[in-house]
């Protein structure tokens, strides 16, 4: 995933969000965690609480932090420690920086000695799986870093600046903030608008419309659609918000709670045959199921697909071959017909770039307060800057020029309004969300080898087998 992570990712993702190079088994992780391997859990001495230290830090004591290294890049991190030693003069030199695209593999060694890392931005797809993390007790509570005051205003406190819907992102089983998802993402239908312009196209906001401008790219050698056909974890990021612009939110809650029967909802049921005809109709780019995220972003931005569903990481991620008249842009999921549940211009957006601190961790006050800098105005505009994407500080790009993926991306979501949708089974459920309905279900059904009724049979069995997997813990929308 680009950031994701989306894995994306997510984010979704996410992120998360779903970002990231390689789909792996997620599980492998939490045998690890669970066997805890020698106790090292030596915690540094906590430092006297002050206004400046509102969270104890110790004010020479080392840091160590690992970032995942994808569609965000590291430098906003090394940055936002710069601040941090220029707050901590003593921890000059003491901060050790790690980034890496493959963060379980790298970090599982360290987790099953007993020394995780003070922060680790969790992305990618060799991501951790949270659910797991969080049932085998992993993770620090990251409530005193939401209740402290904010960096640029006292008055308020971390929580009280961040966008909504992102705190409930950290929450598994009730009160407990166990993520920070630093960026925030926009996922949907991303194109060029320029190359509509030049064609005389409008924006889809009809599946109608848009089988019509595949059809007319289609006879000037463009194809409609491509996506990440290794990673087709990246097809829900415009698929699930199309699944409740049919539905209702309610049919996405439900397949979060791994309700028997949710995937036969006639919302998926529809939203898996309009994907499907893009396939029978010959519109997705020839050879999408063998390009990776990387490879079918540039087969866009070269113009050689009108559409690619993906998250806002995109423009930074693809940016060395986006051409500069190109004007990136995202749109909302399209219409299927009058009889939608809600209305044109709903949109997934959410928290991505997942952020952990172990509760072995040895200055896990210090991760937090990272963290803390991080999401002050100054951090959040350099990242904003650096990566064209969004934080979870909300209001945090007065004063930026954004460039027009990003521009467009603040468009949609103020059309959104409050009709924006998040899916929580890419956080709650990574293996099954990736592995299973991603790789399985819909890359084999937008290759062609599955139809849509199969499709929807596998998504509720992989469900159902999940459901039924006593090692898995469960959420649940409240």
């Amino acid at each position: 995933m680009g950031s994701t992570s989306d894995f994306g990712r997510r984010d979704l993702i996410k992120r998360s969000a779903a970002l990231g190079l390689i789909a792996v088994p997620a599980m492998s992780v939490l045998s690890a965690c669970a066997s805890g391997g020698d106790n090292k859990d030596e915690k540094v001495d906590k430092g006297k609480k002050s206004t400046k230290n509102p969270l104890g830090v110790n004010e020479s004591a080392a840091l160590d932090v690992v970032i995942f290294d994808g569609g965000f890049g590291q430098k906003y991190a090394q940055d936002a420690e710069k601040e941090y030693a220029k707050a901590y003069p003593k921890t000059k030199g003491k901060i050790k920086h790690g980034a890496t695209e493959k963060i379980q593999s790298t970090l599982q060694p360290r987790f099953n000695g007993g020394t995780p890392p003070d922060l680790i931005d969790n992305s990618g797809a060799e991501q951790m799986d949270f659910g797991t993390l969080v049932g085998k007790d992993q993770l620090t509570d990251l409530t005193p870093m939401l209740d402290a005051p904010s960096l640029d205003d006292p008055s308020k406190t971390v929580r009280d600046t961040l966008r909504p819907g992102v705190v409930e992102m950290g929450q598994f089983d009730g009160d407990p903030v166990w993520v920070m998802y630093y960026a925030y993402t926009v996922y949907g239908v991303w194109y060029s608008q320029n190359t509509l312009e030049k064609n005389d196209w409008q924006y889809p906001e009809t599946w109608d419309d848009m089988l019509k401008v595949c059809a007319a790219a289609k006879k000037k050698g463009i194809a409609g659609w491509t996506y990440a056909g290794k990673y087709p974890y990246y097809v829900p990021f415009s698929l699930y918000p199309f699944i409740a612009k049919i539905g209702g939110v309610e049919v996405l809650n439900a397949i979060d709670n791994l309700e028997p029967n949710a995937w036969k909802h006639p919302a998926v049921k529809a939203a898996f045959e309009s994907y499907y005809e893009l396939y029978k109709k010959g519109y997705i780019l020839k050879g999408t199921p063998g390009l990776d995220h990387i490879q079918s972003q540039t087969a866009w931005t070269e113009g050689k697909a009108l559409f690619i569903p993906n998250g806002s990481w995109v423009e930074n991620e693809a940016a060395k071959t986006t051409p500069k008249d190109f004007k990136m842009a995202v749109g909302a999921p399209s219409s299927l017909d009058s009889s939608d549940k809600m209305p044109y211009g709903t949109l997934w957006a959410s928290g991505g770039e997942p952020f952990i601190v172990p509760k072995k961790a040895k200055n896990p006050e210090g991760g937090m307060e990272l963290l803390r800098i991080m999401l002050g105005d100054k951090s959040s505009k350099n990242f904003t800057k650096q990566v064209s994407s969004l934080t979870s500080l909300d209001g945090g790009t007065e004063g930026l020029t954004l460039p027009s993926g990003l521009a467009s991306a603040q468009k949609v979501l103020a059309k959104a309004g409050k009709n924006i949708v998040n899916p929580r089974l890419q956080d709650w459920y990574v293996a099954l969300q990736k592995e299973k309905i991603g790789v399985s279900a819909l890359g084999e059904m937008m290759a062609g080898r599955m139809t849509p009724a199969e499709a929807v049979k596998a998504c509720q069995k992989f469900a159902d087998d999940t459901a039924k997997d006593d090692s898995v813990k469960k959420y649940k929308h409240a």
